[in-house]
């Protein structure tokens, strides 16, 4: 069992948002609902919703459940104070079209990253996130495994685990990352990061790291998924993909905050080494910068 399963969501917004793809038909027609009007579905009883929606009371309940609330009231609540919590005066609200002018453009981007990182911050469970730095910090290797844009977040994780004196290395080949998962052991850590969850590239290194007997941590926006299901820790991000939005944007935002929090949980439970690492990386760019300049200068 990871560290979110028994728990109600924080953000019940962008926990359906995240699972609408799993559930069931007649689920995700709830779900729809919320998406489309939470504050609607925050003030209506479970019979108005009923028939607005033309889903069962019954189903209704079990979908509360499988969003993580003990039923349609806890679910309730949780909607009205997401509701309250959002800002009202949305500027320029709605998705991205094709005909709007670049101001737009600016301020629609602006909001999007601004609340996926907002959501990503509010689901990160302290407890998890501490579980996952203590893994890190004292891992023998860790392997990071992602493509597309979230290939971007795995390089980059790599990379700063790195400029700390980390054993970090990222693959964005599935041979690749099947054969280091191969060799991995216990205290090992390996990390998934796939927005679905469900990325074939990320599931299959993922499931050999495990069974090669290290720590499996994910990094998804889906709960639900079979990433999420085969990993140790689980850290939930956030972010609505749309046409004009794709992963490598909200997403990958909301990604690369969680690899900073882990970064800089690492980076301070290793004080020591990190910042030893660190000077002595910057020093060597440094030299290599100036002497860098001064052949420029000599030419």
């Amino acid at each position: 069992m990871n560290e979110n399963e028994g728990a109600a969501p924080v953000n019940p917004i962008a926990t359906v948002r995240a699972v609408l793809p799993s559930l069931t038909p007649a689920a995700q027609t709830i779900a729809r609902l919320i998406l489309d009007d939470p504050a609607m579905v925050a003030r209506s009883t479970i019979t108005e919703v009923s028939a607005v929606s033309g889903i069962s009371e019954a189903t209704i309940v079990r979908t509360a459940r499988a969003l993580g609330f003990a039923g349609y009231s806890q679910l309730r609540f949780a909607l009205a104070a997401a509701v309250a919590r959002d800002t009202p005066e949305r500027l320029v609200p709605g998705d991205l079209a094709p005909d709007d002018p670049l101001t737009d453009v600016i301020a629609k981007v602006t909001r999007a990253e601004s609340q996926a990182l907002a959501d990503t911050a509010a689901q990160l469970n302290p407890d998890g996130l501490g579980a996952v730095v203590d893994a890190v910090a004292g891992a023998r290797r860790v392997d990071v495994y992602g493509v597309g844009a979230s290939g971007l977040v795995a390089a980059d994780m790599a990379q700063k685990l790195m400029r700390i004196g980390l054993p970090g290395h990222y693959f964005t080949d599935a041979h690749l990352a099947l054969t280091s998962a191969a060799l991995l052991r216990e205290g090992d850590v390996a990390v998934g990061v796939s927005c679905t969850g469900e990325t074939p590239d990320v599931l299959g290194p993922a499931r050999v790291a495990r069974k090669a007997g290290a720590t499996v941590v994910a990094i998804t926006n889906n709960p639900r998924s079979s990433l999420a299901g085969l990993a140790d820790h689980v850290l939930i991000s956030a972010g609505r993909e749309t046409a004009f939005r794709p992963g490598a944007l909200a997403s990958r935002i909301s990604q690369l905050l969680i690899v900073d929090c882990v970064f800089v949980g690492v980076a301070q439970r290793t004080f020591d080494t990190s910042d030893a690492a660190l000077r002595a990386t910057r020093d060597a760019l440094a030299d290599y910068l100036g002497d860098a300049h001064r052949r420029a200068r000599s030419a």
